[in-house]
């Protein structure tokens, strides 16, 4: 999310993600406990506080203009996602009669009119913000939003052109008669329910035309005041600039021209919907003789889901409403009425003006010190590794010149024998994938886990996992029935003494583009424990190697929750015995149950715990006899927190990694975390946690009922620092030393 709540999409039609969901298996109940029954917060509605907070950026005045508009768009695109995957999931449990219900004890109708209120509730905050704060700033800023009612003459005249010469031979009206079935509509497509009839005639007849995904969706026009007689008035009025860009949305232009695409017909009215399908994929890989060609086959299937939401302008005729509702096989529940436009995801076009002043001041993330260039040269950094780790802390510290420069030096370093990575998710011209086809060349050993199961990179990574091939590089997809989500990267390297091992394991994906958005850590480290690890789960990854024991790593879905569960424990007995003690936790979503109750036993004990989530969070923080030790905060901005981050203060131990406390991570994916060994980097977690927690630092904080409150002032309304801004000036001011 993300701060960029989540990313800036690649390609037009891509969303930004949360990286927040999960699909639905059958939920596991709790197991049966003396605790409270009422003592988890409702999982899906927890995400919707989460995109609550996310509109809250949007909202704020205090966000630079075109950031609100980018975090209008990340919500409609978060909100895309979760309708996708989260509400698919529960309305196919209702429809099979699962009788199941959430930690908390819904049922799936029960969460399902949850989320129907309060998504609906937040739609209209949506709506608001866009139509009464940021277009009506945007004008003031010179950048105008208008519908075809508040051009001028010329500029309309200029939108006939454009719209015969681009538009218009594109479009293809669908007419619904006995002839003419109902057609198929696309999910996240926009439409256009068309009602005509026969000059003079008294029937009513339907018509589709889809606007089309390949036309940009605001389209730019030259600027000109309104006249007078308006709807709208010149953009300077009140003070603001001089217009620079105005956008007209692609549909009031072919709403525009409607009698062009139906002569001889009176068009008697028109209005904008939209459907959401189940997007969730279901490949049976045991039964797959071809995971790759199973799953080409279930996304050609994707766009033909079941809907499960449709969007509709807020007075879109009734008789139109019915139909659309009775062809599309949704309920009242499923309506979504919107004032303005709909599809807010494409504001991420007006985020791609030339008007810096509008956003966020540009940063250029510093190289680590330990890896800063001397005489113009890159360090090498097995040289430097042989030294001691190094801990980096992206967007902060460079990608570029970290991670990424460890890969290609190892590529091109005659010395390195074999490279082994995971990749989740990369970018569309990823020079990662770039290093490793370059390795593979060259005759060394490249092994790569592609997880061609990544959600909504199914089709990329579908693609890179080819191109790997085609290089001679060995690629695998992991083991059978699960993701593997870790971060990892091994060298392998002929030294004077013999083969050595250097190490990355990280915190996100390896992704230049979204590792200059997100916030992550990785630690890069020639340990030969954390290199044995390694290579004994490489040997998990690619073999029949059953290595459920590691040195210095946790390891998904073998042992890494009993390993947390066993640490929480410790920290509980520390606090009988009256010995210093302390848990705090930094990760993107805290859900798993037994986790959870192992938090509440340590809170019951005394000890004291601290959790950053920047998403869903099932716990209940300062409930006496429960959990009134346990505190809870959120932090989003700039950055999308991303990284995990674990400390057990008894023990003073720090763990980095690819998990967070969700089921799927800890059941159903492949994951790691290392632990941290070098004092001064463990001073550093110390040190960036004690910041976020901190009461001067604004933030959310999550109180017992579930609600969240947003502290951005402290005493005698002074402004809260700002945990990001923070940690960019400490980088810069640590990359000048």
């Amino acid at each position: 999310m993300s701060e960029l709540v989540a990313t800036r999409p690649e390609q037009p039609q891509r969303k930004a993600r949360s990286g927040l969901l999960e699909p639905l298996e059958a939920p596991r109940p709790p197991e049966p406990s003396d605790l409270p029954a009422d003592r988890f917060i409702n999982r899906e509605a927890s995400w919707l506080d989460f995109n609550a907070r996310v509109l809250a950026l949007a909202e704020d005045v205090a966000t630079p203009l075109l950031e609100r508009a980018k975090f209008l768009a990340i919500f409609a695109s978060n909100l895309d996602e979760f309708y996708m995957v989260r509400v698919a999931g529960l309305m196919r449990r209702e429809a099979t009669g699962l009788a199941m219900r959430s930690a908390d004890g819904l049922s799936p109708r029960e969460q399902l009119a949850l989320i129907s209120q309060a998504a609906v509730a937040l739609t209209e905050r949506h709506s608001r913000c866009f139509t009464d704060e940021v277009v009506p700033s945007l004008a003031h800023a010179g950048i105008s939003i208008r519908f075809w009612s508040q051009l001028s003459d010329s500029q309309r005249e200029r939108l006939h052109d454009y719209f015969h010469e681009q538009i218009f031979p594109v479009l293809t009206p669908l007419a619904v008669d006995p002839a003419h079935p109902f057609p198929y509509i696309s999910g996240l497509s926009l439409n256009l329910a068309v009602q005509v009839r026969e000059p003079g005639g008294e029937d009513d007849r339907f018509a589709r035309v889809k606007v089309p995904q390949n036309v940009p969706r605001l389209v730019q026009v030259d600027v000109e005041p309104v006249d007078d007689d308006g709807a709208g008035q010149d953009d300077r009025a009140g003070g603001g600039v001089a217009p620079s860009a105005c956008f007209v949305p692609l549909e009031e232009i072919i709403a525009a021209h409607l009698d062009q695409l139906f002569p001889g017909m009176e068009v008697i009215n028109s209005h904008l919907f939209r459907v959401t399908r189940n997007a969730d994929l279901e490949v049976e890989e045991d039964e797959a003789e071809d995971l790759l060609q199973a799953l080409e086959r279930e996304l050609a299937r994707r766009r033909f889901g079941p809907a499960v939401r449709l969007e509709v302008d807020d007075d879109i005729d009734a008789d139109l409403l019915v139909m659309l509702m009775r062809e599309l096989e949704v309920t009242e529940r499923e309506v979504h009425r919107v004032t303005g436009m709909l599809d807010l995801s494409a504001l991420w076009a007006l985020y791609g003006l030339d008007r810096p002043e509008l956003k966020d001041a540009p940063r250029v993330p510093v190289t680590h010190p330990r890896l800063t260039a001397e005489d113009g040269e890159a360090p090498d950094f097995f040289s430097v590794l042989r030294e001691g780790d190094v801990l980096v802390h992206h967007p902060y510290d460079s990608f570029t010149t970290s991670v990424q420069r460890f890969i290609e030096q190892a590529a091109a370093d005659p010395a390195v024998l074999a490279i082994k990575q995971t990749l989740y998710r990369t970018s569309g011209d990823s020079p990662i994938v770039d290093a490793l086809v370059a390795a593979a060349e060259a005759g060394k050993q490249v092994v790569v886990l592609v997880e061609i199961k990544a959600r909504f990179d199914e089709s990329a990574n579908i693609r890179w996992a080819r191109e790997l091939e085609r290089a001679g590089c060995h690629v695998v997809y992991g083991l059978i029935g699960l993701k593997t989500h870790c971060k990892t990267c091994l060298v392998v390297r002929q030294e004077r003494g013999g083969l050595r091992r250097y190490c990355h394991v990280g915190t996100g994906n390896y992704n230049p583009k979204t590792a200059r958005l997100y916030e992550d850590l990785g630690l890069l480290t020639a340990d030969p424990e954390v290199g044995a690890d390694l290579t004994d789960l490489f040997n998990v990854l690619t073999g029949y190697s059953r290595q459920t024991e590691y040195r210095s790593l946790l390891v998904a879905p073998q042992h890494m929750r009993d390993g947390i569960l066993e640490r929480i424990s410790a920290e509980a007995r520390a606090a009988a015995e009256g010995k210093p003690c302390g848990i705090r936790l930094k990760v993107n979503s805290l859900v798993d149950e037994q986790v959870i109750d192992a938090l509440y036993r340590a809170s019951m004990a005394g000890v004291p715990v601290h959790c950053l989530v920047r998403g869903i969070c099932a716990l209940r923080p300062g409930v006496p006899g429960l959990s009134e030790t346990v505190h809870v905060r959120s932090i989003l901005g700039r950055f999308l927190e991303h990284s995990r981050v674990l400390e057990f203060a008894s023990v003073d131990e720090f763990w980095i990694g690819s998990a967070d406390m969700m089921h799927r991570n800890l059941d159903r994916r492949i994951e790691a975390l290392v632990r941290v060994g070098n004092p001064q980097d463990r001073g550093g977690l110390r040190q960036m946690l004690d910041d976020a927690f901190s009461d001067e630092v604004s933030g959310w904080v999550l109180h017992s009922d579930g609600r969240w409150e947003r502290h951005t002032t402290g005493a005698e309304d002074a402004r809260l620092s700002d945990h990001q801004h923070e940690l960019m000036a400490q980088a810069v001011r640590r990359g000048h030393r």
